[in-house]
This record gives C-alpha cells, sequence and structure tokens, in this order.
C-alpha cells in the first residue's frame, strides 16, 4: 500500500470550531480510519501539527490527541518542507495576513470563511494564489450537510419542476453572557474585531444560494444590532457594536426569490436551526441540516382562509420524509477529503479563494444595502 503523506499546519484550531469540526472530526477522523483511500493500492495521510499563540491551549489540545507536534512559531513552520499544506480557522482579523505570507511561502491554502474582512483583501488572496500556483481552497461545508445533499438530489431529478422561491431561516438566542454564558466567542460581536453576522453568513448563503439556485444577480439587506451590550469570557462587560441579525433577499439568475433571515437574537420555533423551504410549481420542500420533508402535487391540500374556524387541515402531517435511509459523512470532513485528493491528485476542486471572496462580496453589498436602504445589483466576476 503506498501512502502519500501530506504535513498540514493547521492555525486557529484550538477554538471551538477549529478544534471540534476541523481537528477532531475531519482530520484526525480521516487519520483513524486509515487515511483517504486513493485507488485499490495507495491512501493519502493527513500529517498535522498544531499552531497557534496560546502555548498552554496547544499543548493541553496535543495531549488530549496523542501528543500532537504543536509550535507557536508560524515563520518557521512556513519556511520547512516537510509540511506542504496551511489551514486558517483563526479570528477573520488575522486571517488576511497569515494567508498571504501562507501563499508566499509557497504553501497550498485552505482556509475557514471569510477569508478576509473585506472584499478587496479576499480576491487579492485570489490573485495571489494564482499566481504563485498553489492549490487553493475555502471551506464551505453546508454544501455536504445531508439535508442540502437531499434537497440538491430533488433539484437534479426535477421534484420541484420550476422553482419558484425559497425561504431561508437561520438562528438561535444566544445568551448576552450576564447570567448564562454566551455560545459564541465575545469578538463575534465586536465590529473592530471582524464581528458580525452579515460578515459571518453572507459568505455562507453565498456559496448555498449560488450552488442550488442560480447565481445570485442583485440584493436587498437589512442588518440590526438588536442586543447593545453583552459580557465576554471573562464576565466583563462590553459594547456589542456590529449586527447580530440581518434580514436579506436575494434574486438569481434564474429568477428565484430567496430570502433569508439570519439572527442570534431569535427563539427557534422550528426543526432545526438552519431551514430552507423551497417551492416549485410541482412540489416542495423543507430542508434543515439533516432531513428533508417533501409534498408533492398529489399530497397539497386545498386550502381556503377562514380565520373564524378552526382549520380541518393539519397541514404538518401532509408532508413526507425524503430518502430517510441515505447515510452521509460529517460535511467539513468530506470536503477536507476532497481538498486532500486535490492537492496530492490535482483532482478538481472548485470551491477556491475566488469562491470564498464572492462570499466576501455578498457580504460588503450587503452592508452596502444597508447603509443606502436600497437594492443593490451583484457584478459577475470573471
Amino acid at each position: 500500500m503506498k501512502t502519500h503523506s501530506i504535513g498540514i499546519v493547521m492555525n486557529g484550531v484550538t477554538g471551538r470550531m477549529g478544534t471540534n469540526q476541523h481537528l477532531i472530526r475531519s482530520i484526525l477522523a480521516i487519520r483513524e480510519q486509515g487515511g483517504v483511500k486513493v485507488g485499490k493500492d495507495a491512501i493519502i495521510m493527513p500529517e498535522p501539527i498544531l499552531l497557534g499563540r496560546n502555548p498552554d491551549k496547544l499543548k493541553t489540545l496535543s495531549q488530549a490527541h496523542g501528543d500532537l507536534p504543536w509550535s507557536t512559531d508560524m515563520d518557521s513552520l512556513l519556511s520547512d518542507h516537510e509540511h506542504s499544506v496551511y489551514f486558517d480557522a483563526q479570528t477573520t482579523d488575522r486571517r488576511f495576513e497569515a494567508v498571504q505570507k501562507a501563499i508566499a511561502a509557497g504553501k497550498h491554502v485552505y482556509a475557514e470563511k471569510p477569508t478576509a474582512t473585506n472584499s478587496k483583501d479576499a480576491f487579492e488572496l485570489h490573485r495571489l494564489a494564482s499566481k504563485a500556483k498553489v492549490k487553493n481552497g475555502v471551506v464551505q461545508d453546508k454544501l455536504w450537510l445531508p439535508g442540502l445533499l437531499k434537497l440538491k438530489r430533488l433539484i437534479d431529478d426535477g421534484f420541484f419542476g420550476e422553482i419558484l422561491s425559497v425561504r431561508g431561516e437561520f438562528g438561535y438566542w444566544v445568551f448576552t453572557g450576564q447570567t448564562v454564558p454566551a455560545q459564541r466567542p465575545s469578538w463575534n460581536y465586536r465590529k473592530a474585531d471582524g464581528g458580525g453576522i452579515i460578515l459571518d453568513m453572507f459568505c455562507h448563503w453565498r456559496y448555498v444560494v449560488d450552488n442550488l439556485f442560480g447565481e445570485i444577480r442583485s440584493l436587498s439587506a437589512l442588518g440590526a444590532n438588536h442586543i447593545k451590550k453583552r459580557w465576554d469570557e471573562d464576565g466583563k462587560p462590553y459594547g456589542a457594536d456590529t449586527d447580530d441579525a440581518a434580514y436579506a433577499t436575494f434574486v438569481t439568475d434564474r429568477g428565484i426569490i430567496c430570502q433569508f433571515n439570519s439572527s442570534w437574537c431569535t427563539r427557534v420555533n422550528r426543526e432545526d436551526l438552519f431551514t430552507m423551504h423551497v417551492d416549485g410549481t410541482k412540489g416542495s420542500a423543507v430542508a434543515g441540516l439533516r432531513e428533508v420533508k417533501i409534498q408533492d402535487e398529489s399530497m397539497t391540500p386545498k386550502a381556503c382562509w377562514n380565520p373564524d374556524l378552526e382549520s380541518p387541515i393539519k397541514y404538518s402531517q401532509d408532508w413526507k420524509p425524503a430518502m430517510a435511509a441515505d447515510s452521509f459523512d460529517n460535511a467539513f470532513k468530506a470536503q477536507w477529503e476532497l481538498f486532500l485528493r486535490h492537492v496530492v491528485l490535482d483532482e478538481p476542486f472548485r470551491w477556491s479563494l475566488k469562491e470564498a471572496a464572492k462570499g466576501v462580496q455578498l457580504a460588503e453589498l450587503a452592508l452596502e444595502s444597508w447603509r443606502q436602504r436600497a437594492w443593490i445589483d451583484v457584478p459577475e466576476i470573471d
């Protein structure tokens, strides 16, 4: 069995997402399964080294997972020849400079989104990577969620007929930290630190909509700073000065209208933290993170408006699960495996730094729409 070992500098994985999704459930899970199988007689084996600024956190994380190698010296790791891939899961405000240095050092780059706090810098990373001819990619994990994979299959099978509209609902109540610890880091709510739900979530909505419903061509967005005082990880109050909710409408090149609500200030009364309701001429579907329910023409009740009487129709009962028996791998791990194959085998990988920049562009245009209180066109990117 031939083994393609690939060294990966994993920067910023002491954070919640970096530890759980990228290190444990992706890279270490790939190692535990014996690597990524390539045909019958070869595997790709990732060899991670942890990078960060806090040696105590790095040491603790390393010891918890079999004494993984770690370092606080980024320049040293970028200058060696043992690690050909640089991965970045730092806070958004640190990503541009670090990824830029990794590209200059000739490393292949894989990064969390947003790749920068503004589209100019995000497109610059794409330009630099193209010029340096290094392989590059951005995490677009939601495309590999079981719910969205099932939804994509329904679209490809023509279940919907002509798709008319999409309603996306994302969010949950993030505690302020005053009496109950917050579930999200405090930097998310500080503008100077790269916080804000528009910059965070619209990068997701760009690739979700583009890949399922067509390229976004125009938008209207309204942001809100609902909760203006929160408490940080040390229990100290701070001013939460950036958007914690956003309400947007996107129109695609296929004429599909997509409404997306994003909020860290909402209490959930739906089946999942993220749902998409897709309506088409022949059928509709509601997709969550894992499950999808459908209603085709034959199952659609004939509803009549009469608020004076209790409805004889139990609307939620007229939906059935779609592809309930299918099993899917972890979404982050699935994309990691594709990126590793891209690096080693040169297989196609279209989720590049260019796609990352398009996500930042959408967030930037949404902020501009909010400022102008106007519809904004989304330029096509060559």
